[in-house]
């Protein structure tokens, strides 16, 4: 009897695809390839094609739309980021064998949009490249082939030396900030730095300036490690220092967001940044400054660090790659003041002793091959096309009820309704329409609130922000139209 082979070869990729270039699912203005990709994703989850079904090489697709192949390229890489497609070394690319739950199933007309499972606008959601995916899963294997006895005892409790000194040089290229690696420790995250820094240099009841509006996880760390937070209000040009003075010059610390202020996204102005250094010095206190999302500006050249003027002097600037890569990792990072180098240290040791070992070399390794600037440069441009698409859609489609600013930099948004409007309008749209993200209110402290929401763009497709920017939009005007309605007399 003849054997039946077991590796049957996939069936050959279709000559061409059903492609709707056209249609509403495609973003006005968009790039070649970001309409590609939208049609791609269109053609997936109507069915069209099916799970594990080949895709045309790019050259194919190429010659079909009469794109440029660098674009299908780019498209292909999307549809693999954002998990509609799987590619495979030698063989090319497929639908994935499971399309992502949040956007399976038929197009339903608009109307009858539902708000998706896992919901856009979640903050600190990621994309990461699947060649850089390929790179870091090389890296670790040789890690773990090369296996030595740095694994077999416990650590600095800073980390390793060579991810510390990767760290270094990428803060100088990157930041323009200058340290020894002497001078940075490895942490699981910014908040862990804040925590284990917190309690090397304060005393309880310690009072700490924090934004108002500003980040609540940090606010509520600084709370819990038993320090008094003091509300100091934002404006367009950042923290207001004045204020700050006013009420608490005693303070012994600030908590900041200056490149990409949390939540309401301003960039701290120069004379700020030199106002908050002058009170530091002045007052002996030190300056905390959270330097997420400094990666992904999209106009022109931030400002330099605080750390990097400062030159860690009063500065303890914290970083993670939670963004960068994914936060899966657990890898943070802070650069301290050699001044603290000795009590912070001995803080962490007596904390929780030292970082993790397996996974710093295959970071480091990501960092000196150029892997990690490559995943970045890649990433921008999705995180890009994605602000634009979710805020086009959010102002079209609330017929100007809500204002997009849309921002130079990070990775979400702030929507805001009239500051007249009462915030129970915002709230009461974002449980109508099943969202993620913020109430924009619940960020503030004590500074009267702003109604609006918080919406995370990157790490989701853009055809579900598009539909859940449009369910957003629908559900706020229904909750503002509710709202002006004149009660009906009993």
């Amino acid at each position: 009897m003849q054997k039946i082979p077991t590796n049957l070869a996939p069936s050959p990729a279709k000559s061409e695809l059903p492609l709707d270039l056209t249609g509403p699912h495609i973003t006005a203005g968009a790039s070649a390839a970001q309409r590609l990709y939208q049609a791609l994703c269109e053609t997936i989850v109507s069915g069209l094609v099916k799970p594990g079904e080949p895709l045309p090489p790019s050259r194919t697709l190429a010659k079909q739309t009469g794109f440029r192949r660098n674009a299908v390229v780019t498209a292909y890489e999307r549809l693999i980021a954002d998990g509609f497609a799987e590619a495979t070394v030698g063989s090319g690319t497929f639908v994935a064998a499971r399309i992502p739950a949040r956007a399976a199933g038929p197009t339903k007309p608009k109307a009858a949009v539902e708000a998706p499972r896992q919901g856009a606008f979640s903050l600190g959601c990621t994309h990461i490249d699947e060649r850089a995916v390929q790179r870091l899963r090389a890296f670790v294997g040789r890690r773990m082939r090369a296996f030595g006895a740095e694994h077999l005892h416990y650590g600095d409790p800073r980390g390793s030396r060579e991810l510390r000194a990767a760290i270094a040089d990428h803060l100088l290229s990157a930041r323009g900030l200058r340290c020894d690696p002497d001078q940075i420790m490895l942490t699981s995250g910014t908040l862990h730095a804040l925590r284990i820094v917190l309690g090397a240099i304060l005393k309880p009841n310690d009072q700490v300036w924090c934004e108002d509006p500003g980040y609540p996880a940090a606010r509520g760390t600084i709370a819990h490690c038993g320090y008094r937070t003091v509300s100091v209000p934002v404006d367009e040009h950042g923290m207001r220092i004045a204020k700050g003075r006013t009420a608490a010059p005693s303070a012994r610390a600030a908590y900041v967001t200056p490149s990409h202020q949390f939540p309401l996204g301003v960039q701290m102005s120069m004379p700020r940044r030199l106002e908050l250094l002058d009170w530091a010095k002045t007052a002996g206190a030190f300056v905390f400054e959270d330097d997420y999302d400094s990666e992904f500006r999209y106009d022109g050249a931030p400002l330099m660090s605080l750390a990097g003027i400062d030159r860690l002097q009063r500065v303890i600037y914290m970083g993670t790659f939670a963004k960068t890569l994914f936060p899966g990792l657990r890898i943070g990072y802070c650069a301290l003041p050699e001044r603290l180098i000795t009590d912070v240290t001995a803080a962490r040791a007596a904390l929780d002793r030292f970082p993790g070992t397996l996974m710093e070399g295959a970071v480091a390794d990501m960092l000196h091959s150029g892997g990690f600037a490559a995943n970045l440069k890649r990433v921008r441009k999705l995180y890009r096309e994605a602000r634009d698409a979710l805020a086009t859609t959010l102002e079209a489609a609330s017929d100007g009820i809500l204002s997009v600013p849309v921002p130079s930099q990070g990775l979400h948004l702030v929507a805001r309704f009239d500051a007249s409007i009462d915030l129970a309008v915002a709230a009461r749209a974002k449980q109508a329409a099943g969202a993620e993200g913020w109430l924009l209110a619940d960020t503030y402290m004590r500074a009267r609130p702003l109604p609006g929401f918080v919406l995370g763009f990157s790490g989701h497709a853009i055809p579900q922000l598009v539909a859940s920017a449009e369910l957003l939009a629908r559900a706020s005007r229904a909750a503002l139209r509710a709202k002006s309605k004149p009660a009906r007399r009993a």
